[in-house]
């Protein structure tokens, strides 16, 4: 049966992939994201394949921006029946340089060069507010559709790193580990009307925020994309793709008694110890 999925953050590799698939089923797509270009674009895609999607421009942090949207959509297919919030993302400013802090680290003064003890608040305010508020405002606004009735759900992008934080990244890390905490609360506080909360954690997967991070200009792995793959079981970086078999099946029928769960989806990287 058809159904109106709201997906945020969907101009983006992953979750633009995630639209696609969706619409494959048959389902109405609405492509929400902060760039209205890149959402159409997404939309676009999908309406040519033969599906049905809108792209509609949102701030997943402004509460009266996503009413606004939440109306295109109404208009446009009627009710959500299933939101997966997938914006998100990281700031430079609550990253460290190095992975472990050194004594001689106090007295570097290289421009750009950050520990722990310069990290700056505004960065780390930003990346908690865009992964855990632009999860649960979202949330706050498309889920009142749902209250009561049958086979809705919302979906959360967590990441592997909530499950043992990352190296130089604290601020991304905790925010992922406050989606999967609410995550599991939302799934018991909504337990009683119908609607199940489930996340994705992916690995790692080659986007627009992390390429530069994670390979050279030609190609290659820089040091830290050679350390992930040296730790990742399965040798390789995920595809947008891998992440399509468990959404399908979280958001459809054969997962209504699954709600509470974050399913990690990163070649076996959470499950090893190095050795």
């Amino acid at each position: 049966m058809s159904k109106t999925i709201v997906l945020t953050g969907a101009g983006g590799v992953l979750c633009s992939t995630l639209a696609e698939a969706l619409a494959k089923e048959g389902h109405n797509i609405a492509v929400l994201d902060l760039r209205k270009e890149a959402a159409d674009k997404v939309a676009e895609t999908i309406n040519k394949n033969g599906g049905t999607a809108i792209g509609v421009e949102t701030n997943v942090l402004e509460k009266e921006a996503l009413i606004k949207s939440k109306k295109v959509v109404n208009d446009a297919f009627g009710n959500v029946d299933i939101l997966i919030n997938g914006a998100g993302g990281n700031h430079p400013l609550g990253t460290t340089s190095n992975p472990f802090f050194e004594m001689e680290d106090l007295n570097n003064k290289a421009e750009g060069f950050k520990t722990f003890f310069d990290l700056d608040p505004k960065g780390i305010e930003f990346t908690f507010n865009l992964n855990f508020l632009g999860t649960l405002i979202p949330t706050q606004v498309f889920a009142v559709d749902m209250v009561g009735r049958n086979g809705c759900s919302v979906l959360n992008i967590s990441s592997m790193n909530a499950f043992t934080p990352l190296t130089k990244i604290p601020a991304y890390s905790g925010a992922k580990a406050a989606v999967s905490n609410f995550t599991q609360w939302l799934a018991v506080h909504f337990s009683k009307v119908g609607i199940r909360v489930n996340a994705l954690a992916p690995g790692f997967f080659l986007t627009d925020q992390n390429r530069t991070l994670l390979t050279n200009e030609d190609g290659s792995l820089t040091e830290r994309g050679q350390q992930i793959i040296d730790q990742t079981p399965m040798s390789r970086y995920g595809e947008p793709e891998d992440l399509v078999g468990t959404t399908l099946w979280l958001c459809g029928e054969g997962a209504k008694f699954v709600t509470g769960v974050v399913v990690p989806i990163d070649g076996g990287f959470a499950a090893y110890s190095g050795v």
